[in-house]
């Protein structure tokens, strides 16, 4: 497999002359933006923007939005890809989904969170939720014992797939009238 590398250059770039890019599906809520400012004012830019030039020489986000929202006057470092607006678009709605499905090694998250350190309230929000929810749920103290056995009696059913609701009460009517049980579903 050859892989071509599709950044042109980096750039230092005033973040309000970044243009959103319109089909950016990802959304910020205020517990990302204020743990997004704590990490900017405690580290600082550590990663670079992803955008592409735009043939009127302006240059769209791929990757950084709220980065850029939350520094507009600040030049800030931008990776410039050479991108069709079909790759752009790829890559947008794969960038962040692809990082979601790295696993977890749980000793290793333990012990890097047992060393971070920090003062702001929305990162210490953030490291306790990653720890909450890296704790393996074998792990919680259960006081109950297995679970009770439940009797579950045999039911014999039919499911008749109907074209349309109309349809579906003829039928269900024909078939009360024959004298059986009935219920009406949608799945």
């Amino acid at each position: 497999m050859q892989i071509r590398d599709r950044i042109r250059e980096f750039r230092r770039i005033r973040a309000d002359l970044l243009r959103p890019n319109p089909k950016n599906w990802r959304t910020h809520p205020q517990a990302q933006r204020d743990a997004m400012c704590g990490v900017l004012a405690e580290i600082g830019y550590a990663d670079a923007l992803l955008a592409r030039e735009l043939p009127d020489g302006t240059f769209e986000l791929i990757d950084g939005h709220l980065r850029a929202e939350t520094t507009p006057q600040m030049e800030v470092p931008v990776l410039i890809l050479d991108l069709t607006d079909d790759e752009a678009a790829k890559l947008l709605a794969l960038h962040d989904p692809l990082a979601a499905l790295a696993g977890t090694d749980e000793d290793l998250l333990t012990g890097l969170l047992s060393e971070v350190q920090t003062d702001n309230d929305a990162l210490r929000s953030v490291l306790d939720g990653i720890l909450a929810e890296s704790a393996p749920l074998s792990s919680a103290p259960s006081d109950e014992g297995p679970p009770p056995e439940v009797d579950v009696p045999e039911v014999y059913q039919v499911v008749v797939e109907c074209c349309d609701e109309a349809e579906q009460q003829t039928v269900y009517e024909r078939l009360l009238g024959e004298g059986l049980k009935c219920r009406l579903l949608m799945l």
